[in-house]
């Protein structure tokens, strides 16, 4: 699947970009620890309610991405972890395991930056299945947000360790 072929809105509104900016202070401190930069928050009513930084390598845990992350903290502010209706912004498309978390949370939509042809789930559960009887819920997802931004801080990471 190329990039081309991911879905994206016709705009985003100035809270979604301030929200994508949120997740991208997320990624920057990621990165200023050594992690991959990919950072998430989640929002719910308006508020963030979870945020999160990749953070596998010093944590020695393989679950440890931004968005899991993000999720685990909505859930623990919320006294909930059915999320329902909440957005997740995450500076690159999320993996399946990350998709997966999103569609039990009971999320209502997924947005994200950069798309990642390779690890990127979205299009699989969210747009491939959607309203499909084998998953228990569907999330809406979009991308491109703040893309250049998000892709940019990817690239550079994966090139100084070239």
């Amino acid at each position: 699947m190329t990039d081309a072929a991911l879905p994206s809105p016709a705009s985003f509104t100035a809270d979604d970009e301030s929200f994508m900016r949120a997740a991208l202070e997320e990624a920057h401190a990621a990165e200023a620890a050594g992690e991959i930069p990919i950072g998430a928050v989640v929002v719910l009513d308006g508020r963030i309610v979870g945020r999160g930084r990749n953070s596998p390598r010093s944590s020695n845990d393989p679950a440890a991405h931004a968005e899991v992350l993000a999720l685990r903290e909505a859930g623990r502010a919320t006294s909930n972890y059915r999320l329902t209706g909440a957005a997740l912004y995450v500076t690159v498309e999320p993996c399946l395991m990350c998709v997966g978390a999103a569609v039990h949370a009971r999320l209502g939509r997924i947005v994200f930056g950069a798309a990642d042809p390779k690890a990127g789930a979205t299009w699989v559960l969210c747009h491939a299945w959607p309203g499909q009887s084998r998953l228990n819920h569907s999330v809406a997802a979009e991308g491109g947000l703040l893309e250049t931004d998000c892709a940019y801080l990817l690239k550079r990471f994966f090139a100084e360790r070239r």
